[in-house]
């Protein structure tokens, strides 16, 4: 393989696209509300998003090698890392190096932006960085906190700190916004942990589903659904996000499919894995639809 390639494949890409939804949720709302937008201060504050991700999703892979979990976890598009580092196509150091540059170029573009539109942006700032870097070595040991601690990295710190860079204060359209991902984002996290039980639970990870059973989280993974879309209509009923929103409403009928058949397969995960993908269509296409239904409105 190409070592760029290389490179590019360890951030999982494919993943990033939600740091763009996340973003792109953000700047359609404050759009919205103040009928346009920097768009330097939007590509610096994407590029600092993507760098974030992928920086946290780097020096997961380096911890997941260094701990043996990845010989330990069965991979799936969905989950157990992205196999660069167990087939030796980059050595640990250069991924751990490689982690420490992205967190760098985050820190760097989050100070300018920090000089460039004010000291508020480090409420949510610094709690990013952290959730960054205790993660996976200090977050995956308490079950509460490695359960939401996603949704908050999406939700609140990326949300919005890309509606303070662009409007310039917090507002409760900003912090609705914001509720849709962090509902979401745990949920994607607690889905996608259901294949690694036994291998996360062998290193001492401490995420519900090595403490609670796998039907019992399939009822949290629900409720958590439920509550990003109840957050968009109560929302829209507030007048804190405009009707054209409920576009997002459109990913409904697959989001309750999709459900069902987390709960019937919980325990067969071949058969879960398709669930996985599905919960994935679900997320990007509602913040991206929120995010369209933002703009035109």
């Amino acid at each position: 393989m190409n070592r760029s390639l290389i490179y590019v494949f360890e951030t999982r890409p494919q993943f990033i696209i939600l740091s763009v939804a996340c973003v792109l949720a953000a700047a359609g709302a404050a759009y919205w509300k103040a009928g346009s937008i920097n768009l330097v201060y939007l590509a610096l504050t994407m590029a600092g998003a993507m760098s974030a991700h992928a920086s946290v999703n780097i020096l997961n892979d380096y911890s997941d090698y260094k701990s043996g979990l990845d010989n330990m976890t069965p991979k799936t598009p969905f989950s157990g890392g992205s196999g660069i580092l167990p087939k030796k196509l980059m050595s640990p150091r250069a991924a751990l190096y490689y982690g420490l540059a992205t967190l760098i170029v985050t820190v760097l573009i989050g100070l300018y932006l920090v000089y460039a539109r004010g000291w508020q942006l480090l409420l949510v700032g610094i709690p990013g960085i952290l959730l960054i870097v205790l993660y996976t070595d200090y977050i995956t040991r308490s079950p509460l906190l490695c359960l939401l601690a996603p949704g908050l990295g999406f939700g609140p710190c990326m949300v919005l700190g890309t509606y303070y860079v662009l409007q310039g204060y917090y507002d409760l359209t900003a912090l609705a916004v914001s509720f849709i991902p962090l509902f979401f984002v745990s949920n994607l996290l607690l889905l996608n942990q259901f294949p690694d039980i036994e291998a996360d639970r062998a290193v001492g990870r401490r995420h519900l589903l090595t403490l609670v059973a796998p039907k019992k989280n399939t009822y949290i993974y629900a409720v958590l659904i439920a509550g990003a879309f109840l957050v968009l209509i109560v929302s829209v009923y507030l007048k804190l996000l405009p009707v054209l929103t409920l576009i997002g409403l459109v990913s409904l009928p697959l989001a309750v499919a999709t459900i069902s058949g987390v709960i019937k397969n919980c325990e067969n995960i071949p058969s879960l894995i398709p669930y996985l993908g599905k919960n994935v269509i679900v997320i990007l296409s509602t913040l991206f639809l929120v995010a369209l239904g933002l703009f035109v409105s």
